[in-house]
């Protein structure tokens, strides 16, 4: 009979926080089973935000070179009013930006980040890919855990991570508070070559259009190639839905009321596909015994902070160090690991919300005041408010452990 220790680590999930985990452990001497569902591994949806903490977590993952090639390094984070076309705020994201918080600000296509993990994953002898492998439920008996697939095939390892997504089989054991909250915004995504987005428009700023139950935001992809669109819609969709396919007119129709120079990027925009958001309330119970919960499984975020993949690789990090601080002690990694994570997911998730209806979609008044304040703001003023999160410094949010100098420790 093996030994627990002797038993692989299963990862339930094979996206973007499920393979950052297991290439995590993989450096850190830990074998692990990646059990996918999809009978493909990989990735839906277009562009992906990445603030100083994702690069802190690529290094620390051992893919940072090779996310850096692939990225897009914008100059300046820019927020429009939507409804006059003048800019609120321009916050700059080059020398002064890098110094602050030790890594650049980028953006990068979804496929492009996940064949980082997924390259890094396949030549990776600790690491073993399944697809089809969809994790419905588990048992375990003190010493290991044992994954029950949707085929009834059983897979038996020391520990399991619930890296499943919003939907996830694992939380609804975990933790059984029910499904995901619909929010009643409505995002449609399209990517369109660089020379169909309007000349005047094509900034190299990750910029949002922020106009009363509405935003658009774009920015350049792909080496300049492509640019992504994303607009969002509080339409109040009283039902999720991922990825369907609709017409243009459809997307206009939540959008008539802004300013022309802002419809005219919607009218660039080719094959949209929407989705009506979705995430939850933050919570406590993120493990049972053995089994632990990561990434959107265990705090999924609405995307107005542009960082829920961000976060992941996150948990990503802190799991693997805490197995290996804790010599492979599961019980007490898995406490040590929600401890440095649940305050700070819980923080992002709760002010991801507030964003979305105090700086993104306010009217009238509302819209002045977010307008006033944004305005008076200087770099340095900017750069103390993101600095609990690009920085990673504690903050009351709970011990974050990706600060820059955590991850040089861990890098030697």
């Amino acid at each position: 009979m093996l030994m627990s220790q002797d038993l692989p680590i299963l990862i339930a999930g094979g996206g973007i926080g499920g393979l950052a985990t297991a290439i995590g452990l993989a450096h850190r001497g830990f074998a692990s089973i990646v059990l996918e569902k999809a009978p493909e591994l990989g990735e839906i949806g277009a562009g992906i935000q990445l603030g100083p903490n994702a690069f802190h977590a690529f290094d620390t993952l051992g893919v940072g070179e090779i996310a850096r090639n692939m990225a897009v390094y914008v100059d300046s984070l820019r927020l429009m009013d939507a409804m006059s076309a003048t800019e609120i705020a321009n916050i700059p994201l080059g020398d002064r930006f890098r110094q602050r918080f030790g890594n650049p600000y980028a953006v990068i296509h979804r496929g492009d980040l996940f064949s980082v993990f997924l390259r890094a994953c396949r030549e990776h002898p600790l690491v073993d890919l399944r697809t089809n492998s969809d994790v419905v439920d588990y048992d375990q008996d003190g010493g290991s855990v044992t994954a029950i697939l949707s085929t009834g095939e059983r897979i038996t390892g020391r520990m399991l991570i619930g890296a499943d997504g919003l939907w996830s089989n694992m939380r609804k054991k975990v933790a059984n508070d029910g499904p995901p909250r619909v929010s009643g915004h409505t995002t449609y995504r399209s990517v369109i070559p660089t020379e169909l987005m309007p000349e005047d428009l094509r900034w190299n700023a990750a910029t949002l259009w922020a106009g009363p139950k509405c935003h658009i935001v774009h920015y350049p992809l792909s080496g300049w190639k492509v640019f992504n669109l994303v607009v969002t819609y509080h339409n109040d969709a009283p039902e999720p839905v991922a990825g369907l396919s609709v017409t243009h007119e459809e997307v206009l129709r939540g959008f008539r009321h802004i300013h022309p120079q802002a419809q005219k990027i919607i009218e660039h925009g080719q094959n949209w596909k929407l989705w009506v958001l979705c995430d939850r309330d933050p919570i406590q119970t993120w493990s049972d015994g053995r089994v632990v919960l990561l990434g959107d499984a265990a705090h999924p975020m609405m995307q107005y902070f542009a960082q829920g993949a961000c976060m992941a690789m996150e948990d990503a990090v802190c799991i693997g160090v805490e197995l290996e601080a804790a010599a492979g002690d599961i019980e007490r990694a898995i406490q040590s690991y929600i401890g440095k994570r649940q305050m700070r997911t819980a923080r992002v998730q709760l002010q991801s919300r507030w964003i979305g209806d105090n700086i993104y979609h306010p009217a009238g008044a509302h819209a002045e005041l977010r307008n006033t304040i944004m305005r008076s703001k200087t770099d340095e003023e900017w750069y103390d408010a993101v600095d609990w999160l690009y920085g990673g410094q504690n903050n009351n949010a709970g011990e974050v452990p990706m600060t820059r100098k955590y991850s040089e420790d861990l890098v030697g």
